[in-house]
């Protein structure tokens, strides 16, 4: 379907993906009712053109995200690997490991920094139960022929909402009105049947799922009412489990080139101790930012503590940005003892797996699968 009116260009379409791509938090029992209201637009209209635009690959998926540093083990992983072999590292990763989501090839802007040979980048999530972050790594590291690896789990998050189509106007220093409040990671108590709905409503929505009630089909695959699911959904909501119902843009297709996605930065912000939330606060606000965490980079990442990811239209676009983030930490007092860009080269987005179930059953297929040689 190669219609321009399911172009992330077209006007209706801006208008729809605005919304739908990070302004639904929480769970909505009626999400496309929702994007309808705040949108100006008929839910018909809504639903048509998020139909087509999945189907166009504009759109790669549509989903209820959660908020999995609260149900699994995870960690941004930065991983050392020869040159000849990050292609089928990339391609392994990207084939035999679903509890890995974003899968990058990095490059950084001066060879010379510390982590610059670190070029593969991951984020993982081990479910709750299953084992650590550091029993994962070790195995497959085997398997891609890492020669280190880097663990780099969330201390706080100060920003985290994708937003592509409404960054795509943004100028170097536009920012929220206040710095960004810093969010830990928590770890509550569920039940069985909580889990079950969770592992439910993860799933990206088939095509007859856009629809009024998208949660019908999955209430009754659980044995539920449609008012037991939803009353159930929103408790869990409650517990702050609960993500964002978001469109995700093809950031590699065409639904990203026209939302101004063509380059991209992984920032790292190194700033006296004490400093990190200040720091985190300040660097979040950015709104160009859709990733801003404190993680420990230790020195092999010139003990780095603040990192974000920024989208633009060019690399130029992308240090602009860097550079006003930066100046405005110096504005705030806020010393920048050292500071490195990693470029997206490649990436591949996907939501981590996150049961324990289809876990214990990858470790069991990885137990038959022989390791390479990786003697170079």
């Amino acid at each position: 379907m190669s219609s321009p009116e399911y172009s992330a260009a077209d006007e209706t379409n801006r208008r729809i993906l605005t919304i739908a791509e990070d302004e639904l938090l929480g769970f909505h029992r009626h999400p496309f009712a929702v994007i309808a209201q705040r949108s100006g637009l008929s839910e018909s209209i809504v639903i048509q053109r998020l139909r087509g635009m999945l189907q166009a690959g504009t759109i790669r998926r549509l989903r209820q995200t959660l908020l999995s540093t609260s149900l699994a083990d995870g960690a941004l992983l930065a991983w050392q690997v020869p040159e000849h072999r990050l292609e089928s590292a990339y391609a392994w990763l990207k084939e035999n490991d679903p509890f890995t989501g974003h899968v990058v090839l990095r490059s950084c802007n001066n060879p010379e920094a510390p982590g610059a040979s670190y070029r593969l980048w991951t984020t993982l999530k081990v479910p709750t139960g299953s084992g650590s972050i550091q029993s994962h790594c070790n195995l497959i590291a085997k398997h891609i022929g890492a020669s280190d690896f880097i663990p780099l789990p969330v201390v706080g998050m100060f920003a985290l909402s994708v937003g592509h189509v409404k960054r795509a106007g943004l100028q170097p220093g536009d920012k929220l009105p206040e710095p960004a409040s810093m969010q830990c990671p928590s770890r509550p108590e569920l039940s069985e049947r909580e889990w079950q709905l969770l592992l439910s409503i993860k799933e990206s929505l088939q095509l007859d799922e856009i629809c009024s009630d998208p949660w019908q089909a999955r209430a009754h695959a659980l044995g539920m009412s449609h008012e037991e699911y939803c009353e159930l959904a929103e408790q869990l909501d409650r517990k702050k489990v609960i993500g964002r119902f978001a469109t995700f843009l093809d950031h590699n297709g065409r639904g990203g080139h026209e939302a101004g996605t063509r380059a991209s930065g992984l920032f790292h912000w190194t700033v006296p101790a004490g400093y990190e939330q200040q720091a985190g606060s300040e660097c979040g606000r950015h709104i160009c930012m859709t990733h801003c965490y404190w993680r420990s980079g230790g020195e092999k990442l010139g003990n780095a503590q603040i990192m974000g990811v920024v989208h633009s239209k060019s690399r130029e676009g992308v240090l602009a940005h860097k550079a006003a983030i930066d100046a405005h930490l110096s504005a705030c007092n806020i010393p920048i003892l050292h500071s490195t860009l990693f470029w997206s080269e490649r990436a591949e987005i996907r939501p981590s797996e996150i049961n324990p179930s289809i876990y214990q059953n990858w470790l069991l297929k990885m137990s038959q699968i022989s390791e390479p040689d990786n003697e170079i």
